[in-house]
């Protein structure tokens, strides 16, 4: 290089420039943070969440019935019920997400968070936590893409995001070198009991725990939004997680729940019964979309997997309780 520094100068110096151009640009902490979503004023409906709530559930309890009903007509038990009825005579117009609408009114702003395409959310009054001083956000199952954790850190002011996935060693490049001081990332899974791998472990051998345990590790008694994409471990991981709840009556610890969800290998009666689950714990579906991606690619499949989000209408969180205002003496 000092030969042709000494030779050629002026194309060393273009070749050094072009070398530092191109390291800058791949580094993920140089590319801007994404864009804040616009602010939005809530005064105007205090007072209004009671009555939102209350008409969002009388328009959900219908929906319950209405499941019952289309059960008796294409079954008439769960267990008669096929998740996609094949191509063939008599084609009932149906598959298995036409059971489970996502009918349960947000009360607040309904906005998408992060991409457009595979990795965004969707999440029911942001807003709530624009300001909020102890909010609490967990992401599991990160696979390299964090539009969505990245643009709830910008649209907030104290928001701090806990991601876990044992597969990846970061966040995706969407979390820049401002947003990371507000993120904890943690190489381990989610699980219905923990695991602890022994030091002599193969590598393939990862950390798995409870969300229990990970809340208890960061000393958090609440979760305001739960991001979870687990590749069907959601069955086993939420029955495991909710049961202690469900026997004790006590709230779910968190706020609302963005969840993937896959249905390979699955059956209608065994579905029900773990949805329903889901909805015995206060989770009511208020928005749900397609994994399209996932067809497009796989053709021949069905179109096993599905976004849901879902806020808890249990307990007292941020979502569902107006804070009492504090009066200056």
């Amino acid at each position: 290089m000092a030969i042709v520094w000494g030779r050629h100068p002026k194309y060393a110096l273009f070749v050094f420039v072009v070398l530092a151009t191109t390291f800058y640009l791949l580094d993920p902490f140089s590319l801007p943070p994404p864009e804040p979503l616009p602010p939005l004023n809530i005064d105007s409906l205090k007072g209004e969440l009671p009555k939102r709530l209350a008409r969002a559930d009388a328009i959900y309890d219908k929906v319950l019935a209405d499941r019952q009903g289309l059960i008796r007509h294409f079954g008439p038990t769960p267990q008669d019920v096929m998740m996609f009825p094949p191509n063939k005579d008599p084609w009932p117009p149906y598959t298995v997400w036409d059971f489970f609408p996502a009918a349960y009114n947000c009360p607040h702003e309904l906005v998408r968070v992060g991409a457009l395409g595979d990795g965004g959310k969707w999440v029911c009054g942001l807003s709530r936590v624009e300001t909020k001083k102890d909010c609490v956000i967990y992401s599991v199952g990160i696979n390299h893409e964090s539009s969505f954790e990245a643009q709830l850190l910008t649209s907030t002011s104290h928001c701090e995001v806990w991601g876990y996935d044992f597969s990846v060693s970061s966040f995706g490049p969407q979390i820049t070198r401002s947003l990371s001081p507000r993120t904890h990332f943690f190489a381990y899974g989610l699980a219905g009991n923990d695991h602890i791998p022994p030091p002599n472990a193969p590598s393939t051998d990862y950390p798995m725990y409870t969300l229990q345990s990970l809340m208890k590790m960061n000393g958090h008694t609440h979760i305001d939004i739960l991001k979870v994409d687990i590749e069907s471990w959601e069955f086993e991981t939420l029955t495991t997680m909710l049961k202690p709840y469900l026997e004790s009556g006590e709230p779910l610890p968190f706020g609302q729940l963005q969840l993937e969800i896959h249905l390979w290998n699955k059956t209608f009666e065994d579905f029900l019964e773990w949805w329903e689950m889901l909805e015995s714990a206060g989770l009511r579906p208020f928005m749900t979309e397609p994994n399209l991606v996932y067809v497009n690619y796989n053709r021949q499949a069905s179109a096993d997997l599905a976004e849901y989000s879902f806020l808890n209408i249990k307990g007292d969180n941020i979502f569902i309780k107006d804070k009492p205002e504090v009066h200056a003496h």
